[in-house]
């Protein structure tokens, strides 16, 4: 009973919400005021900006993701909290940057992570969902701790089905054979992790699909399941591995993209597609549970793809782990018919951030005064194309031998500094990065880095390093040397 009238409170503070800003909103958008919806986010792994049909790919097919983008409104300039997987995900599920609580490299790749994991007093977007009333899972790619404290199960999720590392193999024939010769060679603590079997809420299970099947049935899974009690919605969080390495594809969907004749940008294309039609069943059965019009699906890669393995950021500069366009924008959508306007672009810049008070304002999950968020709710501002963040920053900060890389972008204007001089370019204008603007525009590029260097003042230092001789490089050379990475030249 008392869940029953928890429900209808939240439904009633978020019809108020709605029609406090019935300003900003459409009147599609409005709709979304008579029930809470699900949140479907469905994250991809090392995807390059231009390796999807809606954002200009050619010669790689995606047409269930094409039509949910067209269907939706489709991000033009989205940023992920970093340019490579760990700490971008710890930005998803904290709404903070992760040089915030020391969480800026990957986890380390010893045994079970080190035994360490994102810091337990950050609350993750599932914890706040699930203390709303939703029922909450996790699929796929976890990369946030490996030991019980730091577990998806501990961290907001009723159920989760995956890997709790960085990465796998993708082929159950391969990867369990060649787990077992290491199992018998006595090796079980050094084990590389990309062959563990996967596992269900802590229980080891025998995974029998290529792995990209075997995370999209699971989500069909979870789907029905949730459909049970529709009364209560869903948070489901689908973080797949592909096209991450190792680069492996099925033979069908290889034969999809005999067409290319570049051997890792096809089978890159068949990693893709792969997802593709496990979005087509994803969404074919929210169809048939009858939630697919008050289910939020949000679309978006990690962080940029990697050329050497096939990916294209075209048209950006850059790769994945760079501070450059191309490392850490992302294609993005959202798909909702009852609450997001079809065939629309949003073109201001947005980041990843802002998905944890979003989702929380749409679930009208109840955030601790305490709770410190770098991102903004964006859903008042979709209906009208008004930027959520107007003369406001977003920041990528990648640490390197040496040196820290650093850029921030603001409205139209993104500084950038990759080795030891800041430029400046117009983004919108020139989003491959070519047009420096430094000496035309120098005092705006001073405030935008003065800004910069104020926010990386609260920074901490990292908890821990991917590999140890990071953590000696760190040390050596007296990282992160923010003083020469602030500096700039004397004006004339």
């Amino acid at each position: 009973m008392n869940k029953i009238k928890n429900i209808c409170i939240c439904l009633t503070g978020l019809a108020l919400y709605f029609s406090a800003n019935t300003s900003m909103a459409s009147e599609v958008i409005t709709k979304a005021d008579a029930k809470r919806p699900n949140i479907l986010v469905i994250l991809t792994d090392d995807m390059g900006y231009g390796d999807v049909g809606f954002n200009g790919a050619k010669d790689i097919f995606t047409p269930n993701l094409d039509q949910l983008a067209a269907a939706g409104t489709r991000f033009d300039s989205a940023y992920n909290a970093h340019p490579f997987c760990g700490p971008s995900r710890a930005g998803i599920m904290t709404g903070r940057y992760p040089h915030k609580f020391g969480s800026q490299f990957n986890l380390p790749t010893s045994n079970r992570s080190g035994g360490i994991g994102i810091p337990v007093n950050e609350t993750f977007i599932s914890e706040e969902l699930q203390d709303a009333g939703y029922f909450t899972g996790a699929i796929g790619k976890w990369h946030l701790g490996e030991e019980a404290q730091y577990h998806p199960n501990n961290r907001g999720f009723d159920q989760f089905y995956g890997f709790l590392n960085g990465g796998h193999d993708y082929f159950p024939e391969n990867f369990k054979a060649a787990y077992e010769r290491q199992r018998k060679r006595g090796m079980n603590h050094t084990i590389f992790h990309y062959l563990r079997p996967l596992e269900r809420n802590g229980v080891e299970v025998d995974e029998t699909e290529y792995v990209t099947d075997g995370l999209s049935r699971e989500a069909q899974g979870f789907i029905r399941q949730a459909s049970k009690n529709k009364q209560q919605p869903f948070f489901l969080y689908l973080a797949y591995n592909a096209p991450h390495s190792p680069m492996q594809a099925t033979k069908d969907d290889l034969e999809v993209f005999k067409h290319i004749k570049n051997e890792k940008r096809r089978i890159y294309a068949a990693m893709v597609y792969a997802v593709d039609r496990g979005v087509k069943k994803i969404v074919d059965t929210l169809k048939e549970t009858e939630q697919l019009d008050n289910t939020l699906i949000v679309f978006f890669s990690d962080n940029g793809g990697r050329a050497d393995y096939g990916a294209s950021n075209f048209p950006l500069k850059g790769v994945k782990g760079s501070v450059q366009e191309g490392g850490f924008r992302t294609p993005m959508f959202f798909h909702w018919p009852q609450g997001v306007e079809a065939g629309k672009e949003y073109i201001h810049p947005i980041s990843t951030l802002d998905l944890y008070p979003t989702f929380a304002s749409l679930a009208n999950a109840k955030i601790a005064n305490t709770k410190k968020l770098d991102g903004k709710n964006l859903y008042p501002f979709l209906a009208n194309n008004k930027s959520a963040r107007p003369g406001e920053m977003i920041y990528a900060l990648r640490h390197r031998k040496g040196l820290s890389q650093a850029s921030a972008r603001r409205d139209n204007f993104k500084a950038i500094n990759v080795g030891k001089v800041w430029k400046l370019y117009d983004i919108e204008k020139d989003p491959g990065e070519e047009n420096d603007l430094s000496e035309k525009y120098p005092i705006i590029l001073r405030e935008m880095v003065a800004e910069m260097e104020i926010w990386s003042w609260s920074n901490t230092q990292p908890l821990w390093f991917h590999i140890q001789k990071e953590g000696f490089e760190w040390r050596e050379k007296s990282m992160p040397r923010f003083h020469e990475t602030f500096a700039l030249p004397k004006l004339n």
